[in-house]
């Protein structure tokens, strides 16, 4: 039997506090998470490596959360990606 793999989280904040807390929140329930700390580097980490769920902080400097969700859905490769903001 093969083991099972944690769903991956992609976590997206600009205030490193608050990626540091929901990381530890998300790594208490068994989930794997990675962090970006922009959309420009959000988008570079999903084209790396496809995580099950991306949420994403909607005021940041740069490129918005919401800007971050357009240009995900936009991507064929990606648009069927669910994606949460806050």
């Amino acid at each position: 039997m093969t083991p099972q793999r944690s769903p991956a989280i992609l976590v997206v904040d600009d205030v490193e506090k608050n990626a540091r807390l929901l990381a530890d929140v998300l790594a208490a329930k068994g989930y794997a998470h990675l962090h970006s700390a922009s959309g420009e580097a959000a988008l570079a980490a999903i084209a790396g490596r496809r995580p099950d769920l991306v949420l994403l902080d909607v005021m940041m400097p740069g490129m918005s959360g919401y800007e971050v969700c357009r240009a995900i859905r936009a991507d064929p490769a990606h648009g069927d990606a669910a994606g949460g903001a806050w």
